[in-house]
């Protein structure tokens, strides 16, 4: 459910569940963070899924015997999220609930037309993980992080795309060949050249 392709300099991450949405196990949220620990000697790493939806978030049953709450979750986006190569969430569909950690942990986000984005712990009684509410305020502001994560709202790709939530809409059938030609230049570079960059713009939010 979890696959890794590996082209050259290029991982490619897919959530290949569509007959559940997307929906994460524990399994497959422990398969995410090792690969993306493992995934230091890549220069573009793409976190993508199948069908029409990126993911639900926590598998309903799993959610219910805890899941909604395991740190599993803040490993997987931390993960991603100290990767010193370019990383790109190529959203193939809706993204809910637990399942924004890790996009909201990539370097940039792109969306098909049709994608929604909402996070409903408010109206199910969790809190979000703890790195979620500041990578989501800083990409969209404190009002309209609230937005989501209070008023509980479903922001639709092009309104998204307004917020900064996501960098670029594009169709299904673009949608990989988009976050390549995003990687091109890191593709290019050498891989101390990306991180280098990546640091930068880190160090950029804490002056």
């Amino acid at each position: 459910m979890i696959r890794c392709d590996k082209d050259g300099d290029t991982w490619v991450v897919t959530i290949d569940r569509p007959d559940k949405a997307g929906a994460l196990t524990r399994d497959m949220l422990i398969r995410l963070a090792e690969t993306a620990e493992a995934a230091q000697d890549a220069k573009l790493f793409i976190l993508t899924g199948t069908g029409g939806v990126f993911s639900a978030g926590a598998d309903l049953e799993a959610a219910r015997a805890g899941l909604a709450t395991d740190p599993v979750w803040e490993r997987l986006s931390g993960a991603i999220a100290s990767l010193p190569c370019l990383t790109i969430a190529a959203l193939n569909g809706t993204v809910a609930g637990g399942a924004f950690g890790m996009v909201l942990a990539c370097d940039l986000r792109i969306a098909v037309t049709g994608a929604k984005f909402f996070y409903p712990v408010m109206k199910l009684g969790f809190l979000p993980q703890p790195s979620d509410p500041p990578r989501l305020t800083r990409l969209v502001g404190p009002a309209r992080a609230k937005m989501i994560l209070m008023a509980g709202q479903k922001i639709k790709a092009e309104r998204a795309l307004q917020w900064g939530l996501v960098d670029q809409i594009t169709t299904p059938d673009a949608l990989l060949e988009t976050a390549q030609n995003l990687g091109a230049d890191a593709l290019s570079a050498a891989p101390e050249h990306i991180a280098a960059i990546k640091r930068m713009t880190v160090e950029a939010f804490k002056q």
